[in-house]
C-alpha cells in the first residue's frame, strides 16, 4: 500500500480526500443531478459503487427500496476470482479472516450394504492447485455488503446509500449532459417519510434484482423457464454425528432426495440445500405448502444413519429451479452507445447450489464500472460501453447452460437397481472436478473486440491468455526484497497495467530490448502514454507500468532500472520504487507463465482480464492498441 505521495497526512491511510463531490452523511435524498445512479444495493450495485466512489470527479448516487442494509443475505459462496476481485479493493484480508475456506468436497451415496444408509464414495480437492493464490470460501452475503459499504464511506466520495425509495419512473429524453430522467418514490419500507425525488443523470445502472423496475423501464423482459423442482435452504446450527459436516459435501440417499452441505464461517453453522419434490405443471412454490419442520426431517432422513438434531435456524427458503436470461444488458439498439443498463439478477437467474449468483453479479459491474469511469473522464469514446452487453451476455449464458446440467445432475437420484435411470455417484463426482475451472471463476474468456486483442503473438507469454484474466503468480519486489504477488500490484482504480517481463539480456545492457522499450513509452510522441495521459497528472495515471526481470544477481538496484521503472511523481515529485519486480526465490514466473526467452508485453485491462500479449519489440503495436478506443490528450 503506498500513501503520502502528496504530503504526510495523519490518521488511517485506508481514508481517502474527501473529493468535491464527497456525500455528506446528513443527506436523505440523493442529489437531483449526477453521473451515475445505480438502483439496488445488492452485490452488483455495492461493487459498482465502490469501484466509482474512488474517482473523485464523477458524481455517484446509489438507492435501495429497503429502508437498511442488508442483515441476512441468501448467497454465501466466494469464488477464487472473486476474492481476486476483492483484493483489488483492499477487501481480501478482512474476508480470508473471516470466512469458512473450502478445501475439500466430498460425496456421499447410497450404500449397497445396509440399504437406507449412506457412505462415503470419494473426496477431492475442492480447487485444483495452481488456479489461483486464493482459496474459495464461505462467507454471508451480508459480510460483503458490509466491506463494499465501508470501502465506499472511506473513499474519496464518501458515498452511502439513499435507503428506502424505489424507481417508479425512468424516461431516456436524448438530449443534454444528463438525458436520463428518473422518478423515485418513498418505498414500503420506507419509516422516514418523504415525497418523490427527480434525478437527472448520465448514465443508470439496474442492479434491482430479478424484478427489476429498470429492466422494464427499458423494455427488456427475462425469459426462460422452470424445472419444475423444488429445493429447500437453511442455514442451521445443530449437533450432528455426520463425521463430514465442516466440508462441502454433496449426499444422494436412495429413495430421500439429496442434499448439498456448505459449512459456513464461525465454525459451527451450515448449510444444507435439501431436494424436495417436482412440481405439477403450472404449480409455483409458493402454493406448495412447506414448512421448516418438513425440511428438517428430510434432511434427518437423508443423513441416516447419522443423526442430526437441529439447535437453531438462522435462516431458511424454499425455492424452485429456473433459468432466465435477457436479450440484451443495456438500452440500446443500434441507436448509439447505451445510457441505461442492468447487471446481476435484473439480467440472469439461476439456481443457488453450484454458488455462482453473486460472484457472476460482481463481475457484471467490476466488467462496467472501469468502461463508465473512462468514458465519464474523457479517456474512452462512448462505444466502449457497447462491449458491456457483448461481453457479459455471453458469460451469462454459460452461466445458465452450467447451471441447468449441474442442477439436472445433483436433482437426479442415484442410480441403482430401483433407480436404472438414476445418476452414477462416479458421474456427479467427476463432472463437478471437470467443471472446477469454472466454478471457481476462471472460466471467462472474452472474444476478440477493441480491447481485446487476437491472439496473434500469444506465443510470447502463453501463460497470460489473451481474453482471460491475469494469473498471478509469486515475484521479489527489487526496490525491498519484498515477496509478493504480483498480480496484487492491480488495484480497482481504473488504470491499465502494462507489465514488461524482460528477455534474458540483462536490462543493464545497452542491447536490451525492455529498456529501450521503457524510453519509448516515456520519451516517444507516438507511445500510448504520451498520447493517452493528460500531460498534468503523473506519468502512470492511466498506464502502470510494472518490469520483471530475469536476473537473480543482487547487485541489480533500483538505479540500474530504465527511468520509466522509478518514476517521479506527485507534489514533491517523489521516486515511485515499487515498479520493478525479479522471479521469487522459489518459483520464477518466467517459466511458471512460459515467458518466451526474448521477453514479452502483457497489457491487462482494469478489470485484469489480458487484453493484449506482444513481443518487446512491438512498439507500434502497443500504441496502435490503444488507438481503437482512446482519446488523444496530447
Amino acid at each position: 500500500m503506498q500513501f503520502y505521495l502528496n504530503g504526510f497526512r495523519p490518521g488511517d491511510p485506508e481514508i481517502a480526500q474527501a473529493g468535491p463531490y464527497a456525500h455528506p452523511q446528513s443527506e436523505s435524498t440523493p442529489p437531483q443531478e449526477v453521473d451515475v445512479l445505480i438502483v439496488g444495493c445488492g452485490p452488483a450495485g455495492l461493487l459498482l459503487a465502490a469501484q466509482l466512489s474512488a474517482f473523485p470527479d464523477i458524481r455517484t448516487a446509489i438507492v435501495e427500496r429497503k429502508n437498511g442494509p442488508l442483515e441476512l443475505g441468501q448467497a454465501d459462496g466466494i469464488a477464487c476470482r472473486t476474492v481476486e476481485t476483492l483484493e483489488a479493493f483492499g477487501l481480501s484480508a478482512q474476508l480470508l479472516r473471516e470466512a469458512y475456506w473450502v478445501n475439500e468436497t466430498v460425496f456421499w451415496r447410497p450404500s449397497e450394504e445396509h440399504p437406507g444408509h449412506i457412505r462415503r464414495s470419494g473426496r477431492v480437492a475442492d480447487t485444483e492447485p495452481g488456479l489461483s493464490e486464493f482459496p474459495h470460501v464461505i462467507v454471508n452475503q451480508a459480510r460483503v455488503h458490509s466491506y463494499l459499504l465501508d470501502r465506499m464511506t472511506k473513499s474519496a466520495n464518501r458515498l452511502t446509500p439513499t435507503y428506502g425509495y424505489e424507481v417508479t419512473g425512468l424516461e431516456v429524453t436524448g438530449s443534454g449532459d444528463h438525458p436520463v430522467h428518473v422518478t423515485l418514490e418513498p418505498s414500503a419500507d420506507n419509516s422516514g417519510g418523504g415525497g418523490p425525488v427527480n434525478i437527472r443523470a448520465r448514465y443508470v445502472v439496474g442492479c434491482d434484482g430479478a424484478r427489476s423496475t429498470v429492466r422494464r423501464a427499458i423494455g427488456r423482459q427475462l425469459a426462460g423457464d422452470s424445472a419444475n423442482q423444488v429445493w429447500g435452504v437453511m442455514d442451521v446450527l445443530a449437533d450432528t454425528s455426520f463425521p463430514d459436516i465442516r466440508n462441502k459435501a454433496v449426499i444422494q440417499s436412495a429413495t430421500d432426495g439429496n442434499i448439498v452441505l456448505i459449512p459456513r464461517e464461525g465454525g459451527y453453522l451450515f448449510r444444507l440445500y435439501i431436494e424436495l419434490h417436482e412440481l405439477e405443471a403450472g404449480q409455483r412454490v409458493v402454493a406448495s405448502d412447506i414448512s421448516l419442520d418438513i425440511l428438517v426431517e428430510k434432511a434427518q432422513r437423508i443423513f441416516f444413519p447419522y443423526t442430526l438434531d437441529v439447535r437453531e435456524v438462522a435462516w431458511w427458503s424454499v425455492y424452485e429451479i429456473g433459468q432466465r436470461l435477457t436479450d440484451s444488458f443495456d438500452d440500446d439498439d443500434a441507436q448509439g452507445a447505451p445510457r441505461v443498463f442492468i447487471a446481476g439478477d435484473a439480467c440472469h437467474t439461476h439456481s443457488p447450489k453450484a454458488g455462482q449468483g453473486m460472484n457472476v453479479s460482481m463481475q457484471d459491474t467490476y466488467n462496467l464500472g472501469w468502461k463508465l469511469a473512462a468514458v465519464l473522464r474523457g479517456q474512452a469514446d462512448p462505444g466502449l460501453l457497447t462491449t458491456y452487453t457483448a461481453e457479459r451476455q455471453r458469460v451469462a449464458q454459460e452461466l445458465i447452460d452450467f447451471d441447468r446440467e449441474w442442477a439436472t445432475i445433483v436433482s437426479a437420484p442415484a442410480r441403482s437397481e430401483r433407480n436404472p435411470d438414476g445418476v452414477d455417484p462416479e458421474v456427479v463426482q467427476r463432472y463437478f472436478v471437470d467443471q472446477g475451472r469454472y466454478t471457481a471463476g476462471l472460466g471467462t474468456q472474452y472474444l476478440p473486440s477493441a480491447i481485446t486483442a487476437q491472439a496473434t503473438h500469444q506465443q510470447a507469454a502463453v501463460g497470460f491468455p489473451i481474453g482471460r484474466r491475469f494469473h498471478s503468480a509469486p515475484v521479489t519486489r527489487i526496490a525491498d526484497a519484498r515477496p509478493m504477488e504480483l498480480g496484487h500490484v492491480a488495484k480497482a482504480d481504473g488504470r491499465w497495467r502494462v507489465y514488461l517481463f524482460g528477455e534474458t539480456l540483462d536490462v543493464r545492457d545497452p542491447r536490451s530490448e525492455l529498456a529501450a522499450l521503457c524510453d519509448y513509452l516515456e520519451t516517444d510522441p507516438a507511445s500510448p502514454i504520451r498520447r493517452f495521459t493528460d500531460p498534468l497528472d503523473d506519468v502512470d495515471a492511466l498506464f502502470d507500468v510494472r518490469g520483471i526481470v530475469r536476473t537473480l544477481d543482487p547487485e541489480l538496484t533500483i538505479d540500474g532500472l530504465p527511468q520509466l521503472l522509478r518514476p517521479r511523481k506527485g507534489y514533491h515529485s517523489l521516486v515511485d520504487y515499487e515498479k520493478a519486480f525479479r522471479p521469487a526465490a522459489h518459483v520464477d514466473i518466467f517459466a511458471e507463465r512460459a515467458i518466451a526467452s526474448t521477453g514479452a508485453i502483457v497489457i491487462v485491462r482494469p478489470d485484469q482480464y489480458v487484453a493484449q500479449v506482444l513481443p518487446l519489440s512491438a512498439r507500434r503495436e502497443v500504441g496502435d492498441f490503444f488507438a481503437g478506443f482512446m482519446i488523444p490528450r496530447r
